[in-house]
């Protein structure tokens, strides 16, 4: 008898999006649906897996790009860059107690 914990996915899995690269060569993506980490494997075929982390301090290049105070993501591993998904909610907002 199967495992069913080890079955075959029976739908798709969400995959992050290549946007565009900086002019560093860091790549841009579009974060998948309820997404935390970061999908990028290397030239060996390695998954990075670094958590995506809330950026609020970036460079003129994104600013340019996005706007000062757009919702921006970053690898703490490999530094790619993502942007938010359009199918959920913004995380920008004021926590209230």
């Amino acid at each position: 008898m199967a495992n069913p914990k080890y079955a075959e996915a029976t739908r798709p899995v969400p995959q992050a999006t290549e946007v565009g690269t900086l002019n560093d060569g860091t790549k841009i993506m579009k974060r998948a649906p309820r997404i935390r980490s970061c999908g990028l494997k290397d030239e060996k075929g390695k998954l990075c897996a670094g958590h995506l982390k809330r950026w609020y301090f970036f460079g003129g290049e994104l600013k340019d790009r996005f706007g000062a105070q757009a919702e921006i993501y970053r690898c703490e591993k490999c530094k790619s860059i993502y942007l938010p998904n359009e199918e959920e909610e913004p995380r920008s907002g004021t926590l209230c107690w």
